[in-house]
This record gives C-alpha cells, structure tokens and sequence, in this order.
C-alpha cells in the first residue's frame, strides 16, 4: 500500500475486550483521540479482540469490499492477540488481496513509557517509594521479555536499582500481591505499583487490591500513547493481507 493510499485507509483500532462499562469507556475515547490526532475526517473505528461485540472479522466485513483499511493493535506486548487472535480474525473476514494491512502492535513505545512515567507520578510516587510494574500476564516468553525490557527502561527513567514486574495474570508469577509483599519485606516503607495496562478493566482493578500504597492509572489516552497509534497507523505495515 502506498503513503498515499495509507493517509486514505479507514482505521480500526483493536484493543483488549472488557465487560466492565469504565473500560468500553476508555477504548471509546482512545479511538476518538486518536481521530483528532490523524486530522481524518472519517472517524477511527473501534474493534475489540475478545469478550465484547465488533470483534475485528465484523469491523472488516462491515466495511466496503474495495475499502483499503489500516488495522492497529493496540497492545502493549506481542502475546496471544497480536500474534495469534487479531491476525486470523483478519483473514476471517476474507477482504480482497491487498485491501488490509496490519501495524506493529503499540508495543513498548517510548512515547508509552513516557505516558507510564507521568502516571506514576500523577498517582503521587516519592523518589524513595518502592516501584513494581504490573502487566497482563502472557504465557509467551517474548511478551514477558517486552515487559521486563519495560520495566528496565522505567528504571532508567527513574535513576533507580531494578523495578521488578508481576502480572496480573497468567501463568507466571509473581502476583501483583506477591510482588508488593516482597517489596515491604526487603524494607520498603511505600510502595507504588506503575501500570502497564491500556484501559480499566479486571487486571486493573486487582492492583488496587495488591496492598501497594498508591496505584498508578492505566495509560489510557495520554498524548504519548495517542501518538504512538497515530504513527503505527502511518507507518510501513507488519503485514499486507
């Protein structure tokens, strides 16, 4: 697809499925944040991977035949649904040859970290607070590994020893509870817990339940994430289908 064609191409936004009203919500701002940050007349349009209507197959089908569309993920590490979920349920809609493509999922962005690092300390982190991140858990080692690579990058940011990370799902631990215990147990006085999380959510609503002093907000449509989605909607695709 050429740059031109691209600057054309409706835009679907496929984020995380939820059934909680605060987390459809947020989807919905992000992808109309993201409308006003590409300058398109024609609104992004909005698909979720799981749990709630229009996944992406019915986004797709719902548009013209011949209409070339952008597909952006927007998750934060390359598990299940980038590499799995959201690639079949394009090829589920069976558009003509060369009419879809698909970005680089979000991803650990530097434009997202920065939006990580305001939301700690919007939610109030000292300098000497104990830091965990928590992520949504993925049973694929190069997810995790996107994640750890994160939580290095936030130590950096912070001029800190390392951040270690839990999730808030999946099959590996530690738990975001765990984590927070291990912080008070090497002799943390506070600790804050940095949420690597796009919406609100289930995930995120058990970090609140982690014992931790202070909870940082999902990244939600903060300008580093919004503009992070705005340049994989315009940049080459990972795939042309």
């Amino acid at each position: 697809m050429t740059d031109r064609r691209r600057r054309a191409a409706a835009v679907v936004l496929v984020v995380h499925g939820t059934r909680l009203p605060s987390g459809v919500t947020a989807a919905h701002d992000l992808a109309a944040r993201l409308t006003v940050r590409l300058g398109t007349p024609e609104p992004v349009r909005l698909a979720f991977a799981d749990l709630r209507p229009p996944n992406l197959t019915e986004t797709l089908t719902s548009l013209p035949a011949r209409r070339t569309v952008t597909v952006v993920p927007a998750f934060l590490a390359s598990g299940f649904h980038v590499r799995s979920d959201v690639p079949e349920q394009l090829l589920r809609a069976a558009r003509p040859v060369g009419a879809t493509t698909l970005t680089s999922p979000l991803g650990p962005d530097p434009s997202v970290v920065d939006a990580l690092v305001a939301r700690l300390a919007e939610a109030g982190a000292r300098p000497g607070d104990a830091v965990v991140l928590a992520a949504a858990g993925s049973a694929r080692a190069a997810a995790r590994a996107e994640v750890t690579g994160v939580a290095a990058e936030l130590a950096r940011r912070l001029g800190r020893g390392p951040i270690p990370v839990a999730w808030a799902a999946g099959p590996r631990g530690p738990s975001p509870e765990e984590a927070v215990a291990a912080a008070r147990r090497g002799g943390a006085r506070r600790v804050a817990v940095a949420t690597w999380l796009l919406t609100p959510g289930l995930f995120a609503d058990r970090l609140h339940r982690a014992g931790a002093d202070l909870v940082a907000a999902p990244l939600g449509t903060h300008p580093g994430v919004v503009d992070a989605l705005a340049r994989r909607a315009t940049e080459v695709p990972a795939l042309v289908a």
